[in-house]
């Protein structure tokens, strides 16, 4: 099993994390009933995002806190939500990359994850002030 070397490697990545992602009992609906995510917009962002944050290449540009936050004041998302996505990214990246770079793309999730629950949460106590 290979690392992720590439932007074609992140790409399969994400294709596959998000077609699990959208069946999912737990985070499905946020993706195709409370934003009904435009795939066509969001899927080359996401190849973006991950194609910047782990190989350098700058290629993202803009805030996902924000977006989260919005998706947040629709629908609350928990720390359920949070443990299923990472839990999902992990079983996607762990069936088909082994290596640094998938160990980085692993630590980069739980540190994003964490900062996006502690944001919104943050703006939930903001909120009620």
């Amino acid at each position: 099993m290979n690392d992720i070397k590439n932007r074609e490697d992140i790409e399969f990545l994400i294709d596959e994390f998000y077609k699990q992602v959208v069946k999912d009992d737990v985070i499905g609906f946020f993706f195709t009933q409370i934003v009904k995510l435009d795939f066509e917009k969001h899927i080359p962002t996401m190849y973006d995002f991950w194609e910047t944050t782990l190989l350098g290449k700058m290629k993202y540009k803009g805030n996902p806190m924000v977006k989260h936050i919005e998706l947040n004041d629709k629908e609350p998302l928990t720390s359920i939500h949070f443990e299923r996505w990472l839990q999902l990214w992990e079983e996607t990246l762990s069936k088909h990359f082994n290596g640094p770079k998938a160990q980085e793309a692993l630590k980069r999730a739980k540190q994003i994850g964490e900062l996006m629950k502690f944001k919104i949460q943050q703006h939930t106590k903001n909120k009620r002030h």
